[in-house]
């Protein structure tokens, strides 16, 4: 178990899971009442187990490309920690829990569930055919905030700030795996794995993701104007521009030593303070 908790590296939820929190309580507000505790705790495990679904399809359907890969030669099914078959059993839990928990959420949820599921299944093999599975991986992202107010309301009508919100997730995400990749770049070119850094080099990846990062961020002011936020939330928002400007700054072209204190370091602040903050804007 622990193993397999490995495999799916499930403490990265912390990222998508705020922004999934967001939403739902936007929506709450939207419809002006209080908040609903059982509904957060579906999102909650509607949220994980897509996200375990999602990573241990990843790691089963990417084994032989990251036995090939030396940074990646240590994951569990390359070195038999976990057997394929003990992924493929969890990847089938996970998705049933998914799957499960947004029946129980409502009938669109349901009904749009198996939408949810394409970009994640699609997402491993995008490397294989276009140079841009980064783009694939956004909209993977992106699912999450949407689903989330219609988690809650059980309709498009009003959803447009989630769908903001979504894009905003999504090209965050999306703009950091452009970083990510760069690590793989020479790798990824000997052995056949398509990604921008491999195909366009590593500076043009990191101006990109620069790039990206200023529209995600600006989407972010556009999602707080939506909804309404107060200066607790123009003050987070500052914090996390901090934040995007410290994976840009300690990455470049010529020192990519430092991409996982980026991934963890900034990426995790940046979810953690904007939940943090609307919380507090909200309360206030």
């Amino acid at each position: 178990m622990r193993a397999f908790l490995r495999l799916v590296a499930i403490e990265h939820s912390v990222f998508a899971l705020p922004f999934a929190y967001l939403s739902a309580l936007a929506a709450m507000r939207h419809l002006g009442g209080g908040v609903r505790w059982g509904d957060l705790a579906l999102i909650t495990i509607a949220m994980v187990g897509a996200r375990t679904f999602a990573m241990a399809a990843n790691r089963i359907i990417d084994r032989h490309i990251d036995a090939r890969n030396p940074r990646t030669a240590r994951r569990e099914l390359v070195t038999g920690a976990v057997r394929v078959r003990t992924a493929w059993t969890g990847a089938a839990v996970a998705l049933a829990v998914f799957v499960g928990a947004a029946a129980l959420l409502n009938p669109l949820c349901l009904v749009l569930s198996p939408l949810a599921v394409v970009p994640l299944v699609v997402y491993p093999y995008g490397k294989r055919f276009t140079d841009w599975p980064h783009a694939i991986l956004a909209l993977a992202q992106a699912v999450g905030p949407v689903g989330a107010w219609l988690a809650v309301t059980g309709t498009f009508d009003g959803s447009w700030p989630a769908w903001v919100l979504g894009a905003a997730v999504g090209l965050w995400i999306g703009g950091f795996d452009l970083i990510y990749a760069c690590q793989d770049a020479s790798v990824d070119r000997e052995i056949g794995v398509r990604s921008v850094p491999a195909r366009y080099g590593v500076p043009f990846a990191l101006g990109l993701s620069t790039v990206v990062h200023l529209v995600t961020f600006a989407l972010f002011v556009y999602y707080g104007q939506l909804v309404g936020f107060g200066w607790l939330w123009w003050v987070g928002l500052a914090l996390t521009a901090v934040a995007f400007g410290y994976q840009h700054v300690v990455v470049t072209p010529t020192d990519l030593s430092r991409v996982n204190r980026a991934f963890f370091t900034a990426n995790g602040f940046v979810g953690i303070a904007l939940f943090a903050f609307a919380l507090l804007d909200y309360w206030a």
